[in-house]
């Protein structure tokens, strides 16, 4: 079980005060690569002219780019809302980077105008590997990066 306060803290050490965009979206990477248990993939894609696209990550080589509605990258920034995917190969039009991903959570990151700058995408190879507290600790993680980025 994560401890996401402790994981929260982590991160608010290490993006304070740092002006490096991309800087702190690899070391949050890193960071939940590197503390998430049965995890194979962390990382961000960042919205450029209505299409998602692979930024900084901890895991095997992933897709480059990915159309807003496509996947669930795609489908939680047309829904605006966190995915938590149970068994991606259930999820309709999944896009499959990883065979071995069986489970995923995604979830939208917001520029200060309030509109959707990327995603949080975060893959393991367990089913239903992903629950609420999760989902609670990882927005709170994410809101922690928008102020940051």
């Amino acid at each position: 079980m994560t401890d996401y306060k402790q994981l929260n803290s982590e991160l608010t050490a290490l993006v304070d005060g740092v002006p490096h965009k991309m800087a702190n979206l690899a070391n949050a990477a890193a960071l939940l690569f590197n503390t998430l248990k049965d995890i194979n993939w962390a990382g961000f894609y960042l919205l450029e002219k209505g299409v998602l696209v692979l930024g900084p990550f901890q895991g095997k080589p992933a897709c480059i780019e990915i159309s807003v509605g496509k996947g669930v990258c795609g489908t939680a920034v047309e829904r605006c809302e966190t995915l938590v995917v149970p068994n991606v190969h259930l999820f309709p039009g999944h896009i499959a980077c990883d065979t071995a991903s069986n489970s995923e959570i995604v979830l939208p990151i917001y520029g200060k105008d309030g509109n959707i700058i990327g995603v949080l995408d975060i893959d393991s190879p367990v089913l239903n590997r992903f629950d609420e507290k999760d989902k609670a600790g990882l927005e709170a993680f994410v809101r922690i990066l928008e102020k940051a980025i």
